[in-house]
């Protein structure tokens, strides 16, 4: 596997994820992050996009799964972000999603909490 890697951090989005009913009905604010691992090898040398994946072209997956459609857990939309990604983009040998719910309803004072996923093309986790 390539050690080479294209970053999308911290992609603001607004959807209704959520157990409860409320987060269904009032929504509230996610961030993604990708972190997509192929080899960058042929682009850098022939300096085109070909060569690639085009980060908006990344970006524009997790935005319209995340403010399409509805999961109940965090752990699902990541999962689907990542499926989507694999399936379409045949470069990217790895994909990791990450999931910041900041406003989470939970009774503390905290930042926010936040699930992470790794998976390889081929399934293996």
């Amino acid at each position: 596997m390539a050690g080479d890697l294209i970053r999308v951090t911290r992609i603001a989005v607004f959807g209704r994820h959520g157990v409860l009913p409320e987060e269904a009905v009032l929504g509230q604010r996610f961030y993604i992050s990708l972190e997509a691992s192929l080899d960058l090898g042929a682009a850098g040398r022939s300096d085109d996009v070909a060569g690639t994946v085009n980060y908006a072209d990344l970006t524009q997956v997790a935005v319209e799964i995340a403010t399409e459609r509805r999961f109940n857990l965090i752990e699902a939309l990541a999962e689907t972000i990542a499926a989507t990604i694999l399936e379409r983009f045949t470069r990217v040998e790895a994909i990791t999603v990450r999931i910041d719910k900041p406003s989470a309803p939970v009774p503390a004072i905290l930042e926010g909490v936040s699930i992470e996923i790794v998976r390889r093309r081929g399934g293996r986790g």
